[in-house]
């Protein structure tokens, strides 16, 4: 089939799916709330049958329902796969009565790069493929709906379910954000264009940390839970290496009243680490540091809330980039260097369940996860260029 007629096919599209990206942003979907991102999954599900795209839902009753679009699904090819996740941080109206705003060069709003970019150029890629007549393989978009908290809402089932519709895939590409701010693992020019190979896992714990209540005025005779919470959050927290172990401790609740010794505290750990080696040295040191009273009488549990592995550079996934950039170097394109995140993402699963995987390669965006996130209009097309083109020449 001939690229030319791909791309120009994506270019004449983009306008519309341009209003499509405003429209599924539109529809809010924090996390927490299963019913908003049930009614951008509904959406989407009318979007894909219009194309004829196979639909697959996976139900839950806590989390939103992840989803599976398929074109070509009759197809004996070799699938690629392409992935993003539909909920988004923060609660309904952080963003004002009118979330959504573009101007010349970016569109702003919640989700608009983290992932819903993602979404909006998987949808174009395929419609674009799907309108030349491409029938060579299936092309599948896997959508989340509990990422942004390590899939714990679900208790991993949903990641479960990515990992079946993806089985045997020739390539699974993350559509999470193209960003310009990842650390090279090689040499690579200034600016150049990258893609993750490599992301930190993620565990996190709460510490509950039990003393004994007095009056303020005989606070020698309680034992203060948030003094011992003070000192095991500056232990944990000189783990502090941004090429290894770091660890951020936040949410600390604790204390009735400004006259009483707090008798409970609780806080929470953020760890992340490269490699099953520093996790294990992370989890020994939760444990040294919960077993430890820094302030006699004091005592702690320590539980895990979440966790995510980490995606550790393989040679699987090398040869994919490769051959995607023999690809990319065909047409003319911009090559992709590898690259680290040090934030979490589906990718590392798939990656850790033996499937080739390239990471961040979605929409060009940036200030994620906060009130000015944006991603660059133009990027959109150029993303879509960047799948299809995969798909069809893998």
């Amino acid at each position: 089939m001939d690229p030319k007629q791909l791309f120009n096919r994506i270019d004449t599209l983009f306008p519309v799916y341009l209003e499509f990206w405003k429209e599924i942003c539109k529809r809010e979907s924090p996390t927490n709330d299963k019913q908003r991102v049930d009614v951008l999954g509904a959406y989407l599900q009318e979007q894909a049958k219009e194309h004829s795209f196979q639909v697959k839902v996976h139900n839950e009753d806590v989390s939103g329902n992840a989803l599976c679009f398929t074109m070509n699904p009759d197809t004996a090819g070799t699938p690629v796969c392409l992935s993003a996740h539909m909920d988004t941080v923060y609660p309904v109206g952080t963003f004002g009565e009118t979330p959504v705003r573009t101007d010349e060069t970016y569109i702003y709003g919640p989700g608009v790069s983290d992932c819903k970019g993602g979404i909006a150029a998987g949808f174009l890629a395929m419609r674009a493929l799907s309108d030349i007549g491409f029938r060579s393989r299936p092309v599948r978009l896997i959508l989340q709906s509990d990422e942004e908290v390590g899939s714990s809402y679900s208790q991993k089932r949903t990641v479960a379910f990515m990992r079946e519709m993806a089985e045997g895939c020739a390539a699974f590409l993350n559509l999470e954000t193209h960003a310009s701010n990842r650390k090279p693992l090689d040499g690579a020019p200034e600016n150049a264009e990258t893609a993750v190979l490599m992301r930190k896992g993620i565990i996190r714990y709460r510490f509950h940390i039990h003393g004994k209540s007095a009056h303020s005025s005989s606070c020698s005779e309680g034992i203060s839970a948030v003094a011992e919470a003070a000192h095991k959050i500056l232990a944990l927290e000189e783990m502090k290496d941004d090429d290894a172990l770091t660890c951020n401790c936040s949410m600390l609740r604790g204390g009735t009243a400004a006259n009483v010794v707090p008798d409970e505290c609780m806080f929470t750990a953020d760890i992340r680490f490269l490699n099953d080696t520093q996790l294990r040295k992370a989890q020994t040191l939760v444990q040294e540091i919960s077993q430890t009273s820094f302030i006699s009488g004091s005592r702690c549990e320590a539980e895990i809330i979440s966790s995510r592995c980490a995606m550790e550079r393989n040679e699987r996934n090398e040869r994919l980039l490769s051959k995607m950039n023999a690809i990319y170097s065909r047409h003319g394109m911009p090559i992709l260097y590898a690259a680290m995140s040090k934030g979490g993402s589906d990718a590392a699963d798939m990656s850790a369940a033996g499937l080739p995987t390239v990471d961040s390669i979605g929409v060009t965006g940036e200030k994620i996860h906060s009130p000015e996130e944006r991603a660059e209009l133009a990027s959109l097309a150029a993303c879509a260029k960047r799948i299809a083109i995969v798909a069809m020449e893998l």
